[in-house]
């Protein structure tokens, strides 16, 4: 009896250790490339206003929803931020898409209160209950959204971002990396919060910026690296970092996940580049909440999503210049992180 006694304390003691509840969420950032809805706002651009000589059409159209919707199913992230949709009608024709395929996701939001031509969206699988436009103070400047998705009674913050694109000069980027950190530092001390999306600059800005003195109108400051604060003595933020100080204002790239020959995310023409990012807090190694599952961050490319040794862009003809000819998915590749909840 004294045995049987023994034996159920430690099985008591070794079941007691385990969760009783762990959730992985698999989040995701893609920007789709131009999605555009076959109405007219006004704010097309030119190649995407219906029915003219470019060809954008309700065949066209229908493609290029069907060969996005296949990505995300195939890839079928929990989350998933989007940059580059034109309206919420155009994110609500590409969420029934994806449902036809299986997948479904009952809550979305789009930052569709500036009248910009491309918008950042979300699709999510958990409620979202709020949601912010960070407005950033510079003509034609996307807003960036903003979200708070519930999971288990537990909270995450969600950033979706796409900066202004290097036609203009690194101040702009400054711009919209000042809101979203301005954004960001006003949380609640030790939120949990997931910074994505397309910031239209490398992982490691502070390197390859010199190498563009077009666009280097900041004296070498960046805003992906030193206004949010992935870098620290001149050197790339480390998770040991963040480990050592978790109320630490510091934010750790994840493209560091990965080896060096494998952190891009756009490949044209021969040239490489990681615009596309997921970056994240101390807060999401605090073993509080919500947790980065170490060493899951990559990028989904299937071979479907390569043509002639390039990503397989969406097509128009004469070198991108002309007509739509309905091939084609985007000119970035999707990128994705799994993360945990507890509850024990």
């Amino acid at each position: 009896m004294k045995r049987a006694f023994t034996f159920l304390a430690f099985l008591f003691l070794v079941l007691g250790s385990i969760p009783s509840h762990a959730r992985h969420i698999k989040v995701a950032t893609y920007n789709v490339q131009n999605l555009f809805d076959l109405g007219r706002e006004g704010t097309e651009y030119e190649e995407y206003i219906p029915d003219n000589p470019f060809g954008w059409n309700k065949k066209t159209a229908e493609i290029k929803y069907r060969n996005i919707s296949r990505v995300i199913k195939d890839m079928a992230p929990d989350i998933v931020g989007l940059q580059e949709i034109e309206s919420s009608r155009a994110l609500i024709l590409l969420r029934d898409r994806i449902r036809q395929r299986g997948l479904d996701y009952p809550y979305s939001e789009i930052a569709d209160s500036r009248p910009t031509a491309v918008k950042c969206a979300i699709l999510s699988r958990f409620p979202i209950v709020w949601k912010k436009e960070i407005r950033v103070h510079r003509p034609g400047a996307r807003n960036i959204l903003a979200v708070k998705v519930r999971i288990d009674d537990k909270i995450l913050y969600i950033y979706v971002n796409h900066w202004k694109s290097k036609h203009g000069p690194e101040s702009e980027r400054i711009a919209c990396a000042k809101a979203l950190r301005k954004a960001i530092d006003r949380l609640p001390k030790g939120s949990d919060f997931i910074i994505l999306g397309d910031f239209n600059s490398n992982y490691n800005e502070f390197r390859t910026i010199s190498r563009h003195p077009e666009l280097n109108d900041t004296k070498g400051i960046t805003g992906i690296n030193h206004v949010l604060l992935t870098i620290k003595d001149g050197r790339m933020v480390t998770e040991k970092d963040l480990r050592a100080d978790l109320s630490t204002r510091y934010l750790y790239n994840l493209w560091l996940e990965l080896p060096p020959h494998r952190r891009w995310s756009y490949y044209l023409f021969g040239r490489k580049g990681t615009p596309d990012s997921i970056i994240i807090p101390a807060a999401l190694y605090d073993n509080h909440g919500f947790s980065y599952v170490d060493d899951s961050f990559d990028k989904f490319a299937p071979r479907y999503l390569f043509r002639h040794h390039a990503i397989f862009q969406w097509q128009r003809a004469n070198f991108g210049r002309g007509r739509h000819l309905g091939l084609g998915y985007s000119d970035h590749l999707p990128l994705y992180a799994y993360f945990s909840t507890t509850v024990r």
